[in-house]
């Protein structure tokens, strides 16, 4: 397990499984999964995947309160994750690289968007579904416009 996306998959599943309270904690739980990484590697996806410190001093994944900044969180992993967007009626498909989709599905999820009836994010494919039967190709302009301008 090499690829970066699947490292961050990791990282995304120990913080929402267990209560982790720094980097170096992670690098250890990491190293134990055979995975050998930097306390700068860590910092860095962190950031990417949207961690943050709570008041209780652990990370957690998707407790972005400011709509502003959960809206650029979004932005930044569809610049960073999205291959492509296409639509087709109310459903909306996203390619992502491997292991990517969650990562997107979860920002989607976390900005609440009043388009956005729902996501469903698997290995490489997020399938959005717009909140109006014929609106698939208005939530898609909408997520590349957040996109780029990230």
């Amino acid at each position: 397990m090499s690829t970066t996306a699947a490292r961050r998959r990791v990282i995304r599943n120990l913080i929402l499984d267990q209560a982790v309270t720094s980097q170096a904690e992670l690098v250890e739980l990491l190293e134990a999964r055979g995975i050998a990484v930097t306390q700068a590697t860590v910092s860095r996806d962190l950031a990417v995947i949207g961690a943050t410190k709570a008041n209780d001093d652990h990370y957690r994944i998707g407790d972005r309160g400011d709509p502003d900044e959960a809206i650029s969180y979004l932005g930044r992993t569809i610049d960073e994750f999205v291959k492509s967007i296409q639509t087709s009626g109310n459903i909306v498909v996203m390619k992502t690289p491997p292991g990517a989709a969650m990562v997107v599905a979860s920002a989607i999820d976390g900005a609440f968007l009043p388009e956005v009836l729902g996501s469903v994010g698997g290995d490489d494919t997020i399938l959005v579904i717009a909140s109006t039967p014929d609106g698939g190709a208005e939530l898609a302009e909408k997520l590349e416009q957040i996109g780029a301008n990230s």
